[in-house]
Order: C-alpha cells, then sequence, then structure tokens
C-alpha cells in the first residue's frame, strides 16, 4: 500500500465491500439501512434550530454556541444528532 493511488482503490473497494455486507445483513435481519450525502454539514447546523454556523468549517472547533438559539454544542454530539435526524427523516 506504498503507492497512494493503489491504496485508494483497496480502500475504495474495501469500503464497498464493507456496505455491500452491512446492506445484506439488514436485510437478513429485517432492517433498513440509510444513507446519509457525504457532503452534509452535519457538525455545522444547529440541531436545535437549524441555524448553519458557516465559522464551524474548521475542524480545530471542537464546540460552539449557536448564534441563533444560543444553545452549546459539542461538534461530534452535534453532528451525530444532525445524522439522526437526517436517517429518521430519509425516505
Amino acid at each position: 500500500l506504498k503507492k497512494h493511488n493503489l491504496a485508494q482503490s483497496i480502500s475504495d473497494v474495501s469500503w464497498s465491500k464493507f456496505t455491500t455486507q452491512l446492506e445484506y445483513k439488514a436485510k437478513w435481519y429485517g432492517k433498513v439501512i440509510k444513507k446519509v450525502d457525504t457532503f452534509y454539514a452535519s457538525s455545522q447546523i444547529c440541531h436545535c434550530c437549524g441555524y448553519k454556523n458557516e465559522e464551524t468549517k474548521d475542524l480545530n472547533v471542537r464546540d460552539w454556541t449557536c448564534p441563533k438559539c444560543h444553545s452549546n454544542h459539542d461538534r461530534d454530539v452535534n453532528a451525530s444528532i444532525n445524522i439522526l435526524m437526517q436517517g429518521i427523516l430519509a425516505n
């Protein structure tokens, strides 16, 4: 895996195989896999009011306060709530 292009291809195939297996097992157990868009700005959106904070694009910002509703957010917890809600709302 010393060659970057080859490593990327192997990684892509591995991820694809993992998602295929995950979908297979979900179907086996009567569950559904819902995919959230890769570019969904989950850590920038306030899960309380929906305000999109463009200033949180920097990954060094680990927590932030929403200027609209004044809720304090941990970046990862906020993102996980937003991704959960996207999954619930997705058709």
